[in-house]
């Protein structure tokens, strides 16, 4: 081996040196961007050089060799936050429409519909109890129509938010399509640039941010494959494979009142539907769900309707047992229009305050026993009062659960990407360390730069001439 080897191995020292140095500095260049996880240069010695087949003595190695810029994140921990995000987005979601649901309720304070029930009987037992009253009636009507109203606006409010999730279906499909194509186009750049010998990481690292979104949204699960690409699959079929994305399409009712469910399927095969079952997308077709399969909304729908029609319904029956103070039988207090939801076709009846059924027949025109009858309705364990309250009731622990398993993803989520962090994350300290480690191998191999130019020197101007 010659002296001039020594200049080619601290050649190799310096520009190991200083691609570890470019290395720390994007890594610090990269401490708060999203998703970026820290790269490392992983080198290799460089073997001494067989010259032939008797050559003799000991030699040095040839100096080292940058192999590669290693991406120092763990697939495992990876696919664990993934996991975690869509469980978090589903129960998030939930938890979100349930606790707008339940704030929209007002119960129980002076504003939900039980406290209009509640006013809305003891204008009945005011009437028992002076049943010549002007005023008292005049407040039962007000009463009746401020509570048909109620009943109304609240129905309006859980349709309005119905509409408000069903639009959501359809931007979270949107930007899974998007974020699927985005996926697929990373997918033939990585795989271009790893064939190549390029480092693909800032690519990669895209890519994952991007899976991770998928999975928040939908609950899609990834792999990566050998050759380096992603596979990214949704129920059990392939949403992005190598560089092609197949597109997702939402169908189904766009109203609350409307039959049917709304449902994803695959744009290339409409027929086949997508059981959407994580993610923000699961949750918020959970929530749009008809009542029969347990529809969050479409259940508290259907309890307006059903409280309109039982409200309607008895006080009726009993109305019409009753007669009025000009010894005329009572009528249809509240009246239901059957072209739409019962809970929007509820209104008062009565035109006037000499139209209230008051009285029992033939019990004359200051009798009240019927207004006493009418005031008890609200109790017993078919009333709508109780109906109302065990709706409330199931629908209050209903959302508790939802928000308690919100809490827990959430918690499930940061553990996983603390974890994940710990492995990929930028650590400011340790960066400084590896900045110094190499600053200081870079000038070590300038001195031994230095050394074998100095002893080349001598070699070459001080030992003479040949011949002399």
């Amino acid at each position: 081996m010659s002296t001039f080897s020594g200049i080619s191995t601290a050649a190799s020292a310096l520009a190991a040196a200083r691609r570890g140095m470019d290395v720390v500095g994007q890594n610090i260049a990269n401490q708060n961007t999203e998703g970026y996880t820290r790269q490392r240069v992983s080198t290799q010695a460089v073997s001494v050089v067989q010259l032939g087949r008797f050559s003799t003595g000991v030699s040095a190695g040839n100096g080292v060799a940058v192999t590669g810029i290693v991406r120092l994140g763990d697939a495992v921990l990876d696919g664990r936050v993934r996991a975690a995000v869509a469980a978090s987005g589903y129960w998030s979601t939930r938890a979100l429409a349930a606790t707008t649901a339940e704030a929209a309720l007002a119960e129980p304070t002076s504003d939900g519909l039980s406290a209009r029930l509640s006013k809305f009987w003891s204008g009945w037992q005011d009437l028992a109890n002076t049943p010549d009253s002007g005023a008292a009636r005049a407040v039962l009507l007000e009463s009746g129509k401020e509570l048909a109203q109620h009943i109304a606006s609240g129905y309006r409010a859980v349709a309005a938010q119905w509409t408000d999730a069903r639009a959501a279906v359809d931007r979270t499909v949107e930007q899974v399509n998007a974020a699927a194509e985005q996926i697929a186009a990373l997918n033939v750049e990585i795989r271009d640039a790893l064939a190549s010998g390029r480092s693909a990481n800032e690519l990669i690292d895209r890519r994952a941010v991007l899976a991770e979104d998928v999975a928040g949204m939908s609950g899609a699960t990834a792999g990566i494959e050998s050759d380096g690409t992603m596979t990214v699959r949704l129920d059990g079929n392939a949403l992005v494979a190598d560089g092609d994305a197949r597109r997702l399409t939402a169908s189904g009712p766009t109203s609350i009142d409307a039959a049917g469910r709304v449902s994803v399927s695959w744009a290339d095969a409409p027929g086949i539907t997508v059981t959407v079952a994580a993610g923000e997308l699961g949750g918020t077709l959970s929530v749009l769900a008809p009542a029969a399969d347990g529809g969050m909304l479409a259940g508290l729908a259907r309890t307006y309707d059903t409280l309109a029609t039982a409200l309607a319904d008895r006080v009726n029956a009993q109305h019409r047992a009753g007669a009025t103070a000009a010894g005329l039988p009572g009528g249809d207090f509240f009246a239901l229009d059957s072209a739409g939801p019962p809970a929007l076709g509820l209104s008062v009846a009565v035109g006037s305050a000499a139209e209230l059924a008051l009285a029992a027949p033939g019990a004359g025109a200051n009798d009240a026993s019927n207004a006493d009858a009418l005031a008890q309705l609200g109790r017993g364990a078919g009333a709508p009062d109780a109906l109302w309250t065990d709706q409330v009731m199931s629908f209050g622990v209903s959302t508790a659960g939802d928000v308690q398993r919100a809490r827990l993803s959430a918690t499930t989520t940061a553990t996983a990407v603390s974890a994940q962090q710990s492995v990929a994350g930028v650590d400011g300290d340790e960066e400084t360390i590896s900045l110094m480690t190499y600053q200081s191998a870079y000038q070590a191999a300038a001195r031994v730069l230095t050394a074998v130019d100095e002893a080349l020197d001598v070699v070459i101007n001080r030992m003479g001439m040949v011949g002399r």
